[in-house]
């Protein structure tokens, strides 16, 4: 079978339409397109550092009092293959500090290790633009600066250089910080749209007035702690923008409400048991976890009287860990939110959430967050 490069197969298309760019047009075209913010930064760094050797050239020949206009183009590319070479060195020193050392981790040492990798970059320089003009050109030592006075310029060109990279570096950070705040707003109030739908999903909210309809006539004590647990649920869902985060303990309060729905609904189909090994109340999670874990569980599972399920809630001092035997049901609903949007939630801050999927069991393990 004979493949079609798809440029050649989309100038194809456009010949068929009286466009007669040729493949290389084309070609050229894209490239320019995808790497045409590459080329505006070149063209940026090619003219300040430039301008940067520029100065340092004025300002070296002001200091010696030398003759500016002789051998000016030497002296200009001299300077600026100096310049060139500390930019890049002083890049590469940037990037190893920011992956090892970063300024979170201890600030001191990061402006020591900065210092002292200036000094490690000039002092590297100055030997190999020494070995080059008085081995390799062999250039005569007399009428050029001594060591020290190379190194103090080479030190006093170098810092402005690596303050350049680091303050580039510091606004870069902090427009990403706000950018992945933003895209954190965004998908919180996602998750929030959606927990919400999920609650009041026609289904859900069909079975809640079915058991509802037959308590008032049945049990009219418990229909009324029916409809108290159903608001309860309600008004913690809907107080979801203004709780980022929630402890354990207000978390297993409000579960407490709808384990009593669950249980006016499924009555013995199921067994609740909450097994607090570490006292990990205060540690925070994200709102809603535990009681969509739990939906989830009756979503995926048969319930009944005959084959019980059982849900064992275990706060440990990593993690607080749901699980439940496995007993699928044929009719899964696919609707509302799943696993799937509770690990999304807790990837934004860098946790991960554990699934272990045995024969007999299904166990979910969730981290603690970090005020």
């Amino acid at each position: 079978m004979h493949t079609i490069h798809p440029l050649k197969n989309e100038v194809h298309q456009k010949s068929n339409g009286f466009d007669h760019k040729s493949w290389m047009e084309v070609l050229l075209l894209k490239m320019s397109k995808a790497k045409g913010i590459n080329i505006k930064k070149m063209f940026i760094f090619f003219c300040s550092s430039l301008i940067y050797a520029l100065c340092q050239m004025l300002f070296s020949i002001i200091l010696m009092k030398e003759d500016l206009w002789n051998n000016f183009h030497i002296q200009l590319s001299a300077h600026y293959v100096v310049i060139f070479t500390m930019c890049i060195a002083d890049y590469g020193l940037l990037v190893f500090l920011n992956k090892y050392l970063p300024y979170s981790k201890n600030i001191l040492l990061r402006i020591l290790a900065d210092l002292t990798g200036l000094t490690v970059i000039c002092l590297v320089l100055l030997w190999l633009f020494n070995y080059l003009i008085y081995d390799v050109f062999l250039i005569p030592e007399e009428g050029l600066p001594s060591f020290s006075v190379k190194f103090a310029f080479a030190m006093a060109a170098n810092i402005p250089i690596l303050l350049v990279f680091e303050l580039i570096y510091y606004f870069q950070s902090e427009q990403k910080a706000i950018a992945d705040s933003e895209i954190a707003k965004r998908k919180a109030l996602l998750f929030q749209h959606e927990t919400l739908r999920a609650q009041i999903n026609p289904h859900f909210l069909f079975n809640s007035l079915n058991v509802l309809s037959s308590l008032i006539y049945i049990n009219p004590e418990n229909a009324n702690k029916f409809t108290k647990a159903l608001s309860k649920t309600y008004r913690y869902v809907l107080s979801l923008n203004r709780h980022p985060l929630i402890s354990v303990a207000e978390e297993l309060d409000t579960l407490d409400s709808y384990i009593f729905l669950m249980k006016m609904r499924f009555e013995n189909a199921f067994t609740f048991t909450v097994d607090k090994k570490y006292a990990g109340e205060k540690n925070n999670i994200i709102p809603l976890t535990l009681q969509l874990l739990i939906e989830n569980v009756f979503k995926h599972n048969v319930a009944t009287e005959e084959m019980p399920l059982t849900i064992k809630i275990t706060i440990s001092s990593e993690y607080i860990m749901v699980e439940n035997n496995i007993q699928p049901s044929n009719d899964i609903d696919k609707g509302g939110i799943g696993l799937k949007y509770l690990t999304k939630q807790y990837k934004l801050y860098n946790k991960e959430v554990i699934v272990t999927h045995t024969e007999h069991l299904f166990i979910v393990k969730i981290p603690y967050i970090q005020v």
